[in-house]
């Protein structure tokens, strides 16, 4: 029972791992990384150091170095490891050369939303392997359910500037600390050091909660969409028909697959089941998939947005740019729609669809179809209207129209014909006869019928018990 529990408790502990993406921040501050050094090398015993005074900056250390001279910025701080210092040496450095003046390069421009900043993976193990996912750029930057790692021999400084007050993640790892709630994260970023590595115009909060919707999570950084395209370069696509993914800044040449999914369906299984079917094949080494839950938005005749649902969409790029790339990525999703339609019911899988750059796509049919029915809604609407209008004119008087008399009863009361007009009899009744009346000259004769005048205010009679005295009936 007890190695029964302990396997279930590993099983679950997979899994939870597997529904995790870490991102970790590639930029650092370490003062042995040539790159943030303006002469582009790390500096020597014959060289003087300068950082300059508004540098708000925190350098890791992570060796003893030897240098001419140092000038340190108003506010910084040095972040020593273990054995790690400066010496000042007295004249040049044999090994080093007459020396230079270099200058440590100012770190306030790099930004959160910056997706070439950022490195992606299933596990931490995975990070450290270089074992990267791709994914689109929204979903490049971590994702309100993801796990965030700054390197643990390494210090930084990240721009966290976003369109609202904060900026939500599941964890943050810093300096080989880990933090998972909001507390103990908020007093870090409070201290000197804090300060120092995180600053902008907003925060950074820990929720703690994981994506725990198997069928995956929408990763939450739309509403930074433009934060985060304003640091991407997009280049001028080489194909038919580019496409544009959801959650991407750039048009692409590839394909995209559209998955309708059911309450069974399993993204990181899914995910899983296409790295071992398909990406791990030779033929397909050269081309990147990024899989993601995205919103959709179904509007009535492409204008008036009614309902918005939730779909798989992955992207397929060729990393071997060029004229003709699309047509392996649009191979690729050929054989996933394919598989999907084998074996849908044991994925998950409603329907899949694809679309490709060259112009090529699964819903070619269902789309002429729905233009189609979309037509035939507009031609009806437009005969609707057309009758509308005639049985509006045709009451108001303004259009006669012959032989539909059963119309006539439509007309408003104050829009009575002349009496001399035609008279609908209705029908006879079997029960009675036709001329029940009796003759009486006078009373129902041709003499008494004249007193009677149709207006359009009403019926007149003479009464003649009473002299020229007028009701209205």
């Amino acid at each position: 029972m007890m190695a029964l529990t302990q396997d279930l408790l590993l099983f679950l502990c997979i899994l939870s791992s597997a529904r995790a993406l870490y991102k970790q921040w590639i930029p650092d501050t370490n003062f042995e990384n040539a790159t943030n050094w303006d002469k582009g090398a790390v500096p020597c015993g014959s060289d003087q150091v300068v950082f300059p005074a508004q540098n708000k900056v925190a350098v890791y250390v992570g060796a003893t170095h030897t240098l001419s001279g140092m000038i340190l910025p108003m506010d910084g701080e040095f972040i020593l490891a273990s054995r790690a210092g400066f010496s000042v040496r007295n004249g040049p450095d044999p090994a080093c050369g007459a020396g230079v003046t270099t200058q440590f390069k100012d770190q306030n421009s790099l930004k959160w939303f910056d997706p070439a900043l950022w490195n992606a993976a299933a596990s931490a193990d995975d990070l450290h392997k270089g074992s990267y996912l791709f994914f689109v750029h929204e979903e490049s930057v971590p994702c309100r359910q993801d796990d965030v790692m700054f390197r643990d021999a390494s210090s930084f400084r990240v721009d966290i500037s976003a369109n609202g007050n904060s900026v939500p993640v599941k964890s943050v790892s810093v300096l080989g600390q880990t933090f998972s709630n909001d507390f103990d994260f908020s007093q870090y970023v409070a201290s000197s050091l804090g300060k120092l590595q995180f600053h902008g115009s907003s925060v950074l909060r820990v929720e703690g909660s994981a994506c725990n919707d198997p069928t995956g999570c929408l990763c939450g950084n739309s509403a930074n969409h433009d934060k985060i395209c304003v640091n991407v370069e997009c280049p001028q696509p080489d194909c038919k028909k580019p496409l544009r993914p959801a959650g991407h800044c750039c048009e692409v040449c590839g394909a995209i697959v559209t998955i309708q999914f059911s309450a069974s369906f399993n993204l990181q299984s899914y995910r899983q089941h296409l790295q071992d079917r398909f990406l791990s094949l030779p033929k397909y080494k050269s081309l990147q998939a990024a899989l993601s839950k995205v919103s959709k938005t179904h509007r009535l005749l492409g204008v008036l947005a009614y309902e918005t649902t939730h779909e798989i969409q992955m992207a397929v790029l060729d990393q071997n740019a060029g004229p003709g790339s699309e047509a392996l990525a649009e191979g690729l999703a050929r054989e996933v729609v394919k598989d999907a339609s084998a074996h849908g019911s044991e994925l998950g899988i409603d329907s899949a669809e694809f679309e490709a750059s060259s112009g090529a796509g699964s819903s070619d049919t269902s789309s002429a179809l729905a233009g189609n029915v979309a037509g035939g809604v507009l031609g009806t609407l437009v005969v609707l209207t057309f009758i509308v209008l005639m049985v509006v004119l045709f009451r108001k008087g303004k259009l006669s129209v012959p032989h539909l008399h059963f119309l006539r009863r439509w007309r408003k009361d104050g829009e009575i014909g002349e009496v001399s007009g035609p008279i609908d009899h209705g029908f006879d009744n079997p029960m009675f006869e036709k001329n029940t009346l009796p003759d009486v000259p006078g009373l129902y004769g041709e003499e008494s019928l004249n007193t009677i005048t149709l207006t359009q205010s009403g019926v007149h009679f003479i009464n003649p018990v009473y002299d020229e005295t007028d009701f209205t009936a």
